[in-house]
């Protein structure tokens, strides 16, 4: 059996996979360290990293749940509407049986889906989403019990720019897409719509309202049409200059009949 590292592209997304778990370690150790300072039980990060696994909903819920957890629960679903559509795109790849689709769609998160997406090949897609998937299960799992092992130290991810790491590699993986002209302008009218929702609707809808985006996708394109003369029409052809030696027939007879009369 052909093990992940015998060619390029598994060479490639195996060092892809490494560095974002860095990453995923470092804000996950930031998050256990969190949730201790805001007085939550030691039990109570290792759940969430296992039963929500969802980075930023887990964030916001550590603010929220203190004071109110039914608007945390909210606020969590509501930032995790997202994984609906995610849901739709990569339903094909997570794989036929049921176990498959309930675990993998616990493992979906938008790097999982990021890195999917950017392959082309059905077999290379489902590797890539599984690879992806359990190794940032297991490596935010593993940064939430050194955060909480911890306590406090490495406090806030944003002091040392870790929670830029994802939007970075997220942008890094999208370029090549980029490429295209509908999807330019799909991602660049959604970004658009989400910077100027952002002050004024709560967390996550910003993100939702990206969505309208999708409309230009349904903009017709303008095209120029040119009139390009058709390779069966023959071009109109001129009428040669009147010469002497180009007489017709019947002039000619007309010119001989003439000279007989006058002969006679």
């Amino acid at each position: 059996m052909r093990t992940l590292s015998r060619t390029p592209h598994d060479r490639r997304l195996l060092r892809d996979a490494a560095a974002i778990a860095a990453a995923m370690i470092a804000v996950g150790a930031s998050f256990g360290a969190i949730a201790i300072a805001y007085g939550l039980p030691t039990w109570v990060p290792f759940v969430m990293s296992t039963l929500v696994f969802a980075g930023g909903s887990q964030f916001l819920a550590v603010g929220l749940i203190a004071a109110n957890p039914l608007a945390a629960v909210f606020a969590g679903l509501l930032l995790n509407a997202r994984h609906l559509p995610f849901g739709l795109a990569v339903s094909s790849t997570i794989g036929p049986r049921l176990r498959h689709q309930l675990v993998g769609s616990h493992l979906m998160t938008d790097e999982t889906v990021a890195f999917t997406m950017a392959e082309t090949d059905p077999v290379l897609r489902r590797r890539t989403y599984w690879l992806i998937g359990v190794t940032l299960f297991t490596s935010w799992n593993i940064g939430t019990a050194l955060g909480v092992l911890l306590g406090g130290a490495t406090g806030d991810p944003a002091t040392l720019g870790l929670d830029a790491a994802f939007p970075a590699g997220l942008i890094a993986l999208i370029l090549p897409s980029l490429r295209d002209r509908t999807t330019r302008a799909v991602a660049l009218v959604g970004a658009a719509i989400a910077v100027v929702m952002t002050p004024v609707l709560p967390a996550g809808l910003p993100v939702l309202c990206a969505l309208l985006g999708l409309i230009m996708a349904f903009v017709p394109r303008r095209r120029r049409t040119a009139v390009i003369p058709s390779a069966a029409t023959p071009p109109a052809a001129t009428p040669p200059a009147a010469t002497p030696s180009a007489a017709t027939p019947s002039a000619a007879a007309a010119a001989d009949g003439e000279r007989e009369e006058a002969s006679c």
